[in-house]
């Protein structure tokens, strides 16, 4: 039998930043500083990324470019891979994402380019949790439950196995 379903989400709209949680504040505000330190000399796209951990520890990381593309990182995994490397037992639980484009923070909200939705639904996996994602511009920002809904029928570790864990 032919079936049509449906894949949405829902999401959280907020027209400024007052109206944020104070500790969604402060990570949106971290992911602002840190791509104000971006390496873009290319593109003049600058991504800086939040991350933080259960513990309260805040990892940022920056979008790096290189003259071989695709030799540069996104600012996402960049903070990932960082959290990764050194904190490797304390989960993600929120990720901010904000970008500089003309020397000012871009108007709309920027999402995580497919890459770093792999990356991000990875770290739900591997670690059993749903990363809050928070995506900031001047005009909006939007506040997203879980990589999960940026990435639906996504490829996991589950995907690997002929019996899933």
């Amino acid at each position: 039998m032919k079936q049509e379903n449906i894949i949405s989400f829902t999401y959280k709209e907020f027209d400024n930043e007052e109206e944020l949680d104070p500790s969604d504040l402060e990570l949106l505000l971290s992911a602002r500083t840190a791509a104000a330190k971006a390496y873009a000399p290319y593109s003049q796209f600058m991504v800086g990324a939040a991350l933080r951990l259960e513990s309260g520890k805040i990892i940022t990381g920056t979008n790096v470019e290189n003259a071989a593309f695709p030799s540069g990182i996104c600012a996402e995994r960049n903070a990932i891979s960082n959290a990764a490397s050194n904190y490797p037992g304390d989960k993600p639980v929120a990720l901010a994402v904000a970008a500089y484009s003309e020397k000012e923070h871009s108007a709309e909200p920027v999402s995580p380019c497919g890459n770093c939705r792999q990356v991000i639904a990875e770290e739900e996996f591997r670690h059993k949790v749903k990363i809050k994602i928070i995506l900031g511009g001047k005009r909006k920002i939007r506040i997203i439950k879980s990589a999960g809904d940026l990435l639906p029928l996504q490829f996991n570790g589950n995907s690997l196995m002929v019996t899933p864990r």
